[in-house]
Parts: C-alpha cells; sequence; structure tokens
C-alpha cells in the first residue's frame, strides 16, 4: 500500500494537476494504479488524459499530423498513414496468451507461460515510450449505459492509434466517471517503440502481442498495423471471449444486419463469414441496412437472443473497392470527411489509389515502400504493388446512408438467423437452413470450412475448418467454446435459425454458378423463412428453398429470371462432396481438439446416415426435384 501511495504521487507529478484532475474525476483506485505503473515503466515525455471533450479529441488529431503518423490528403477531412514494410498484418507468430501453469487452450492456441511472459514483455516496454507522448484513452464496447457493453481503457503512444480509435469506439469517459470504482474494465497496453525517419517502427524483432487473461491486459509493443496495435479491435475479442464464456454470453466473429421484409418488416441477422468469403459485401447490401460489420456481443434476453456492435466505426480492407460493387463505400471514401487510409498508395496530388480502385494505376507517388513508381521491385526482386494487399481504410459509421438507426440501442437488436459462410467450390448448396439449433451449431457454425484462393493465399484450393470463423481469437478450447454454443441456444422462446451460405459453388469447367449480386435474394428467402412465410424442401444436410420461391424473388429483387436448369446446378445434392466433408470435419475433431463434445459426432454421423441412404436410392447427384 505505501508504494501504490508514492506511485499515485509520482504520477501526479509526471502528468500535471491538469491531467491528474481529469484522473481523479474516476474513482477507481485500481484504473490510477494500472495508468501509474506503466507511465512509470514506459517512462513517455509527456502524458495526455483524454476526457472526451471535442477540443481534446482534435488535439489527438493535430497530433497524428505534426508528428507525421498521418499526412493530409486533398479531400478535407481524409488523412493516410503508413506502417513498415514489414508491418502490415497481425503477427500471428508473436501474439500469444500468457496462461498460469496447469492451464491449456489446445494445441491451436498459441500460447507461453505467463510469469516469464510478463517478464519479457516488461523488459521491452521499458522506456519504449521514451521521446513520445502516452494519450491515456476511456472507451466502451457497445453502447453506453448497456448490459451487452464492456469498458476499456488504451495506453498508446501513438497518435494515430488513439486517432483510430476515435472513429471505431464510442468515448468511455464519463462511462467510467459514473460507474466509478465498480468498474470492470478491460486493460491494453501499446507502443510503437523506436521509430525511423517516416514515423514506422523498425524494432519488428521484438514486435510481440501477449494477452494475459488473468489480468485482463492485452500488450502491444514494436508494432503499428492496425491489428496489432488498435487494441479495442480484433485484440480485445480474446479477453471478451474468455469473459463471455465464464459469464453465458458470446463474443462472436459476426455482422450484425437488418434485412427489409414485406410491409417495411426488419428483421435482423448475424453473420460469421471467414476472409474473402463475402462478409463485408453481404453486410453492406445496397438497400439493406447495417449495423456492424465485424464483431458482436450475444446476449439472451427475454427469451430471444439479441446483439450489439461493440465498434461503432469500420477497419475495412479497402482493396477491390469501387464504385459499382461498393457504391455506398465508395461515396464515403471519396466525400469529404474524417477517413483514413492506411498503406495505399499517396499520390503527388495528394489523392490515393489502392488496388482494384476505379480508373487507371497512377504511375509514382508514395507507399508503405517509400518514393515508388510503376514496377518498383524490392530486395528480393518481387514487383511491389501500388497499394498493399491488406491496406485499410477507417471511418465512423455515421457516415453510412445504409446505417440502421438502432445502433446504439442500450438493449441491442433481436437477432432472428445466424449466418455462417463459406468459400467452397463443389459441395455446399447457395442458401440451406439447419433442421434445429444444435444441428446448425455442428454443420454449419462448427463444421465452418472454406477454401484458401491463388491470388492471395498461395495455394488453391486448401481447405481449413474455422469454427464459427472465431479460430484465430479464440481464447478457451476449442471443445468448450462448441459447447457454450449449443448451451446457448437452449431455453430460447424462439431461437435464431441457423442458414449456411455459399457464393463460390462452382461447375466442373470452373465457372462460378451464384451470380455476384444472387446474395440479395438468399437474404431474403432467408428473411421470409425466418417468418416462417415460405416452405423448405428437406434435404440430408437441411432445408432448402422451392424453385418456385427463388423464381418470385430473382424477379422482385433483382428483376431477371431464374431458370429451372440454374436451380438444378446450384441445388443438387453432392452426395460424395458432402460425405468427404464430413470426414475433414471429424478428423479435425479427432485429431485436433482434446474436448470436442460428444454431440458433434454423432450429429455428423446422423448426416452421414441420410445422406447414404438418399446415395443408394439416387445416386450421387440428387436433383433438388426428386426432393420436393
Amino acid at each position: 500500500m505505501i508504494e501504490e501511495n508514492r506511485r499515485a504521487e509520482r504520477l501526479k507529478v509526471r502528468i500535471g494537476d491538469r491531467n491528474y484532475q481529469k484522473l481523479i474525476r474516476i474513482d477507481n483506485p485500481e484504473l490510477h494504479q494500472f495508468i501509474a505503473r506503466y507511465v512509470e515503466l514506459c517512462n513517455p515525455d509527456r502524458v495526455f488524459i483524454c476526457a472526451d471533450s471535442q477540443e481534446e479529441i482534435q488535439y489527438i488529431r493535430e497530433e497524428a499530423i505534426r508528428t507525421g503518423e498521418e499526412i493530409k490528403l486533398a479531400i478535407e477531412g481524409h488523412t493516410a498513414h503508413f506502417d513498415g514494410y514489414h508491418d502490415q498484418a497481425r503477427d500471428k507468430e508473436h501474439t500469444k496468451f500468457l496462461l498460469p501453469e496447469g492451464v491449456d487452450l489446445g494445441s491451436d492456441i498459441n500460447a507461453m507461460e505467463r510469469m516469464g511472459g510478463l517478464k519479457e514483455i516488461h523488459t521491452i516496454l521499458k522506456d519504449s515510450m521514451a521521446g513520445h507522448q502516452l494519450y491515456v484513452r476511456f472507451y466502451c464496447l457497445g453502447p453506453v449505459k448497456s448490459d451487452f457493453s464492456l469498458l476499456a481503457v488504451q495506453l498508446t503512444d501513438s497518435s494515430y492509434v488513439a486517432h483510430s480509435e476515435d472513429l471505431l469506439y464510442r468515448p468511455g469517459y464519463e462511462e467510467f466517471v459514473r460507474v466509478g470504482n465498480s468498474a470492470r474494465f478491460l486493460k491494453f497496453v501499446h507502443s510503437a517503440g523506436a521509430l525511423d525517419s517516416r514515423k514506422t517502427s523498425i524494432q519488428i524483432d521484438k514486435r510481440r502481442v501477449y494477452i494475459d487473461l488473468e489480468d485482463e491486459v492485452v500488450y502491444s509493443v514494436n508494432t503499428q498495423y492496425g491489428g496489432n496495435s488498435i487494441g479495442l479491435k480484433k485484440l480485445a475479442m480474446r479477453p471478451a471471449i474468455n469473459r463471455a464464456s465464464r459469464e453465458g454470453w458470446l463474443t462472436e466473429h459476426m455482422f450484425i444486419m437488418g434485412v427489409h421484409g414485406p410491409q417495411g418488416r426488419i428483421t435482423y441477422f448475424a453473420g460469421a463469414y471467414p476472409s474473402l468469403c463475402g462478409k463485408t459485401s453481404t453486410s453492406m447490401l445496397p438497400g439493406e441496412r447495417i449495423v456492424g460489420d465485424d464483431i458482436a456481443y450475444l446476449r439472451k434476453k427475454d427469451e430471444v437472443i439479441r446483439a450489439v456492435n461493440p465498434e461503432k466505426g469500420i477497419f475495412g480492407i479497402i482493396q477491390g473497392v469501387n464504385s459499382r460493387d461498393d457504391p455506398i463505400l465508395w461515396r464515403v471514401l471519396n466525400s469529404p470527411g474524417e477517413v483514413i487510409f492506411s498503406n495505399v498508395l499517396v499520390t503527388e496530388e495528394k489523392g490515393v489509389y489502392w488496388i482494384g480502385k476505379d480508373g487507371d494505376v497512377p504511375r509514382r507517388g508514395f507507399n508503405h515502400a517509400g518514393r515508388w513508381e510503376l514496377g518498383m521491385r524490392d530486395a528480393k526482386g518481387n514487383e511491389i504493388s501500388p497499394s498493399h494487399p491488406n491496406a485499410r481504410f477507417t471511418v465512423d459509421m455515421k457516415g453510412l446512408e445504409n446505417l440502421d438507426s438502432e445502433l446504439d440501442n442500450p438493449d441491442g437488436v433481436v437477432i432472428q438467423g445466424i449466418i455462417y459462410g463459406g468459400r467452397d467450390s463443389d459441395t455446399k448448396v447457395p442458401v440451406e437452413e439447419s433442421f434445429d439449433w444444435v444441428h446448425g451449431v455442428i454443420t454449419m457454425g462448427a463444421a465452418l470450412e472454406s477454401e484458401t484462393t491463388a491470388a492471395t493465399l498461395g495455394k488453391e484450393g486448401v481447405r481449413s475448418i474455422n469454427p464459427m470463423s472465431n479460430l484465430d481469437f479464440l481464447s478457451i478450447p476449442i471443445g468448450r467454446y462448441i459447447e457454450n454454443h449449443l448451451r446457448f441456444g437452449t431455453g430460447l422462446k424462439n431461437p435464431a435459425r441457423i442458414f449456411s451460405v455459399n457464393y463460390f459453388l462452382r461447375d466442373s469447367a470452373g465457372k462460378f454458378l451464384n451470380g455476384k449480386n444472387d446474395k440479395a435474394v438468399w437474404l431474403k428467402w432467408m428473411e421470409r423463412r425466418a417468418h416462417n412465410e415460405l416452405k423448405a424442401i428437406k434435404t440430408p444436410t437441411g432445408l432448402i428453398p422451392r424453385y418456385e420461391d427463388l423464381k418470385a424473388l430473382f424477379g422482385a429483387v433483382l428483376t431477371k429470371g431464374y431458370a429451372e436448369e440454374d436451380y438444378i446446378k446450384q441445388f443438387t445434392v453432392r452426395i460424395k462432396e458432402n460425405l468427404a466433408k464430413i470426414e475433414r470435419v471429424k478428423r479435425f475433431y479427432t485429431t485436433k481438439v482434446a474436448d470436442t463434445p460428444p454431440v458433434l459426432f454423432s450429429t455428423l454421423e446422423a448426416q452421414k446416415q441420410r445422406l447414404i441412404e438418399l446415395q443408394a436410392k439416387y445416386g450421387d447427384l440428387v436433383s433438388p426435384f426428386k426432393l420436393g
């Protein structure tokens, strides 16, 4: 206690009276001690306690320009940020959980011994902020004054990170003041470390992202890339998943969107898709409403599932965004207003270009490699693209014309459908509904599988299983995670229906069988099914649409015809491929997961037997018309 009091006195001297007065408005000694400890350890030149006034937030925006972490662009409010050439993605190798002795999260989860990890990260953090300003930020993950929401404090010496989080998260200072000593909050410590002349992190060999679940602290050092440094994003998912598991709710890698139905009805869906499987394009479909594009907190309330978006902004991949396919985002990214572009090409006229943008590729400019010219190659002889494939944009969702009015509802929205989408060239039909909650959790969520693409991930067609599209962020064993989902569906008056979608089915010649806009029709079918307004055809793997219903929806939604031939190609049951998938899923859960719930194997076995029985009757390929 004596040392804590001394530390508090030293903190008052270090941060000055004005900052200290803002801090002590929050009646929480644990918070004060946390801040004092890392001020002493990281040793910044200055400390700025932000109480979320407009003047303070504007100060941080201006600091990002003054320090060179961001540069002004030609369009008012737009800025650009560059991460280091070798700091362009999440560092999976050095992102680790710090676990007490005897705790094991499973072989797929990167972890190390807690005390050793804390000693290492504190050694690296020592004096890491010397010469920098430390920004102390307070945020609310979710709507304020909501049972769903988590409070969080971010310590960072990057004005870019602080600025980004202002666009992505709700201000939390007044919530900390209101809750006071009873606050349970997540903690984040980030230092960009030593910087080069471009203000990018240079000690990449000492880049570390460590998650201490016991104290709910995330450490990030010697990195600026948002996925490693914007602590409240995917890094916050780890302790949130752990807390949710203990308390009986879910933290999911899901969008939340409202789909319009008849007579002005809006039905809310949550959807989980691995990368490059259509998650963003689905959540941003023109004519529908978006609540969130990436993360969802789900709770059972009054015998239904409700969800909130812990974010209020988007940190999105910008590659491929164009005026034809992404009209809403395009307008935001090309209009005055606050936008941070990271790792795009900045032209000499202070415009920006990214891979897939409308128009010709500029011949020169500045990007993550420095001064750039068309055809430029790196030291290994690889051509440097104008923007990095993982280049990003950061915007507040208030700029989106399709933003749903329920974003800040403290009670969340009622979820009536959950969608799992993967990239599958030869097995799953474009849209399908599960028989019930358990069948959906097992065969569509836990069995979620996706194929790699040659363009971005190396060898094409490599299939990987990614339970609920959340494998990279799990902080609990996979078996317990699945068990939590199964348990979550019990006691619900009207459980959300569970669907799977697949936009990437191909024919034998490699041609896609889905049109790019067909997802709008699949969504409308799911919306009608959520209200039990359309019948469905039972197959061994789930419930699929009837031809006459899809024909009517294609006409109403896309104003085009829908041929029986296309329906048969898309919704034929592919017996051999489905049986092979079951074996892949069983192998994953037998070899990689120690605590798989037995119901997973029994559910898969029952599906296997249904497929074998249908195969004996009709062969390997079964037209939906034989089942309807």
